[in-house]
């Protein structure tokens, strides 16, 4: 199970969220986010990562140009696209970034329509994606196949297991479940929601799209999704 700690502000909360077992985070470059990051402060804390730490850069409705601008500048490996960017602004992105991840509303037409977008992975999330709003998860059991899914919106370490149940994703995505407060992150929280999502992903029988079903610690570089 891929898991994805959102709205990284600070050095310790990165360091603590990978020493726990996350796969990736989100560094957020939306305007008037509260977990809004500059770009350099981004550089800092990703130049001080392991390399196997997928990092994301989150934009909304930004021109392709600079979405790649700013992903470079800060050193990112990743881009996740929170409006309602066309599928010719996906593609363009993804020509000069290697793993994009475009996020969707659940049950919407571009929900069904995925796979158009080209993305590595579709993030789903609520009618507002990115206000850490839970959904009516079965609006979630209907994605194009062959598309890897990532489940957003609302989630905590008292309901990531239910939500892995119900859609059964390919990964999960999380920042305001594992707050303290909006771009600080709660050490116990953040634990718990990635040993629960962990931990049910081995339970469930062939889950979501990586393929494995062992108990050895998921790394996504070797998922052949990312080759």
């Amino acid at each position: 199970m891929f898991v994805k700690i959102c709205g990284i502000t600070n050095e310790e909360d990165a360091l603590l969220s990978i020493a726990v077992g996350a796969d990736a985070l989100g560094f957020n470059f939306v305007n008037g986010s509260k977990r809004k990051v500059a770009v350099q402060r981004a550089l800092d804390i990703a130049r001080r990562l392991p390399p196997d730490v997928l990092t994301v850069g989150i934009f909304q409705n930004e021109l392709p140009e600079r979405v790649i601008e700013i992903t470079n500048e800060a050193g990112l490996m990743a881009a996740q696209l929170h409006g309602v960017e066309p599928a010719e602004h996906v593609i363009r992105i993804k020509q000069e970034v290697r793993t994009v991840f475009k996020a969707v509303s659940a049950g919407s037409q571009a929900f069904y329509n995925a796979r158009d977008f080209g993305a590595d992975a579709v993030l789903v999330d609520s009618e507002t994606p990115g206000e850490g709003e839970i959904f009516d998860w079965q609006m979630a059991e209907n994605a194009p196949e062959g598309v890897p899914l990532i489940l957003a919106g609302g989630l905590t370490p008292q309901n990531v297991a239910e939500g892995i149940r119900k859609v059964r994703p390919w990964g999960v995505d999380v920042a305001s479940g594992v707050e303290r407060r909006a771009g600080v992150k709660d050490p116990i929280l953040v634990r718990d929601f990635i040993k629960e999502a962990k931990k049910t992903s081995h339970s469930q029988q062939g889950i979501g799209n990586n393929g494995s079903n062992t108990d050895e610690p998921y790394d996504w570089k070797e998922d052949p999704t990312w080759q």
